[in-house]
């Protein structure tokens, strides 16, 4: 799993989203991180097949694809025939990952988003989890995972799990530093994925929390290096994978610039300093629910 990916959660069109993926792949993206939800799956697959026919890649084999199953699929009969349409979308025969996207379960029907309470439903998370396990078993995905799981919720899901998750994506970045959470996961072998590493500045559920911290625009300045830069190589030491998203050519390169350079002690004191802020509180609903079980 490569350790930075290419986040494709965004409102640009269908076609900015392909030719951006493969700007990406021309740069030297190799992990693309998508979603049933996001609408991108179908113009990353296009870009993917277009990147092997101009030769920018040998094989689908170099790529690492990761996808995630939305709430409104978060039933045990609804899985198999949610992977199969994300991989009819993207063209592919595997996922490399594929992850419960929130542990909630949204009812059938129309809803607006962000979903209101009564649209919700118990989530079967054993009956879910064994369906994931079924996608692997039968060569649809070659790992599983989750994503915006608390420690409680991992330590329930490892509980009864044949085959234990892979990764945990969450949001994390310097002003939400996840320490309990890394710890736990570290200490279990699942692997973390950063989203949202500036804070989704200008998305529904961002903030300018992290653009806006001075010491972290000191420390940029210290190194000569991008306020990106600093934040991805941050979490690149404490031992998470990042997914990274810009449809910028030049942001994209510098986004991956970040192996050749170190953080110092000084720097390490300074983010730790830093007041921490939750984004996604309440998730994809429009209420406080329990979500992270009151973790960090």
């Amino acid at each position: 799993m490569p350790v930075i990916g290419f986040g494709t959660a965004s409102t640009s069109s269908t076609n900015d989203t392909k030719e951006a993926a493969l700007e990406a792949i021309k740069v030297g993206y190799r992990h693309f991180d998508t979603a049933s939800i996001y609408g991108s799956e179908e113009p990353l697959g296009e870009a993917i097949a277009e990147a092997l026919q101009l030769g920018l890649i040998a094989s689908r084999d170099e790529l690492f694809i990761t996808s995630k199953l939305w709430c409104t699929h978060n039933f045990p009969h609804l899985v198999l025939p949610a992977i199969h349409k994300t991989l009819q979308s993207l063209n592919l025969e595997y996922l490399d990952l594929y992850l419960i996207h929130w542990p909630i379960s949204v009812k059938p029907g129309i809803w607006e988003f962000p979903y209101p309470e009564e649209a919700l439903t118990s989530f079967d998370l054993k009956g879910v989890w064994k369906a994931m396990e079924e996608c692997k078993n039968l060569g649809l995905t070659k790992c599983i995972g989750v994503s915006n799981f608390s420690c409680n919720k991992l330590e329930k899901l490892l509980s009864f799990a044949t085959i234990p998750p892979s990764v945990n994506q969450v949001e994390m970045n310097p002003t939400w530093q996840q320490k309990k959470l890394l710890q736990y996961c570290q200490a279990k072998g699942i692997i973390i994925t950063a989203y949202s590493p500036l804070g989704a500045p200008g998305a529904m559920w961002g903030s300018n929390n992290v653009l806006d911290n001075e010491l972290l625009k000191e420390i940029a300045k210290n190194h000569g290096k991008s306020f990106a830069q600093v934040c991805i190589r941050w979490l690149y030491e404490v031992g998470v994978t990042v997914a990274v998203k810009s449809y910028n050519k030049e942001r994209m390169k510098q986004n991956i610039e970040i192996f050749d350079w170190s953080l110092l002690k000084d720097d390490y004191e300074k983010i730790a300093q830093v007041e921490q802020h939750q984004m996604w509180k309440n998730g994809p609903t429009k209420f406080i629910s329990d979500l992270r079980d009151g973790e960090n």
